[in-house]
């Protein structure tokens, strides 16, 4: 039997909505699970990486230059950001390609930025103008870096690294903030309408993986670092738009990136739940709820309907 598998936010970000009857119906009736909750554990679910651990820098460093050139080190994401200070600190209000860089970002900033990272042997590059790149030696210790998605929105200071690696990298982006900040090119941003660079974002740092295998041969996805995995294992990784809810094919689909809670229920989770009289069809959430639907839960007439995901 075919099964399909959506990958999908926490459960909470569906609070407060009512579900479409049909979908409602099948939930009800559906297996349920609780599993490791967050982004890491959601992925390793359906992908082996080897070694262990999932390196977004080096594997969004083969999407853009390709395998012999991201195996030349460890990477690092240091993707321009904008950070706003508030009475209670300073938040994270955009990155990377939610700040609308384009090459001529990329041609004024980089080279002012480029001298401070050279002076400690590290290369700065930007291949792509919304993904900076530092490449470090492969050995490199690394403390633990907080991803965009888990700093966005909220205070910088709450997701500073720490540990006896961190400091360098503290003093490190105190001082990126200082070149971005008497920058010229960010008069140029601000007249024509976007928010200033003001800082760069560490993040994802690794080496490539030795390998990466998943059960679902076909990926369709948005995310750069997980068509990067997919490209890795040799998967067919293709964008969300491709999708077809007709597919009679396995099949792993990334909803992570799709804003609208009830997009996601109306076009997305209703006609799938409609697919699960012939094939097995799993909600795999952030929060680690999973809800698996197959055919034989149609005679589970006694359940009553799911009031809501959260």
């Amino acid at each position: 039997m075919p099964r399909l598998t959506l990958l999908l936010p926490a459960t909470s970000r569906f609070a407060g909505i009512a579900l479409p009857a049909r979908l409602a119906k099948a939930l009800g009736r559906a297996d349920r699970s609780q599993g490791a909750a967050g982004e890491p554990a959601q992925l390793a679910r359906h992908f082996d990486v080897l070694p262990r651990g999932w390196p977004a820098a080096a594997l969004t460093r083969l999407l853009d230059t390709g395998e012999d050139d991201a195996r030349l080190g460890a990477w690092l994401r240091v993707d321009p950001a904008h950070i706003r200070p508030d009475i209670n600190g300073a938040r994270l209000l955009g990155i990377g390609r939610t700040v609308g860089l384009d090459q001529d970002d990329v041609e004024a900033l980089l080279p002012a930025l480029k001298p401070l990272f050279g002076d400690l042997g590290f290369h700065l590059d930007a291949p792509h103008p919304t993904r900076w790149y530092l490449r470090l030696a492969r050995e490199a210790k690394l403390p633990a870096f907080a991803s965009p998605d888990d700093a966005l929105g909220d205070d910088v200071f709450d997701h500073l690294p720490d540990g006896p690696e961190a400091r360098r990298w503290r003093v490190l982006a105190n001082e990126v903030q200082v070149v971005l900040h008497h920058h010229p090119h960010n008069a140029v941003r601000l007249a024509s309408g976007r928010v200033p660079i003001n800082a760069l974002w560490f993040w994802g740092g690794g080496i490539l993986p030795d390998a990466i295998s998943s059960d679902a041969p076909r990926i369709f996805s948005d995310d750069p670092v997980v068509q990067g995995a997919a490209r890795l294992g040799k998967l067919q990784g293709m964008l969300l738009s491709a999708f077809q809810h007709d597919t009679e094919h396995d099949a792993l689909v990334d909803l992570r990136g799709q804003h609208d809670p009830r997009v996601v229920l109306e076009h997305w989770l209703s006609p799938t739940a409609g697919r699960a009289r012939r094939q097995d069809v799993t909600f795999d959430f952030a929060d680690g709820v999973a809800l698996r639907l197959n055919p034989g839960q149609r005679w589970r007439f006694w359940r009553r309907p799911l009031a809501e995901l959260a």
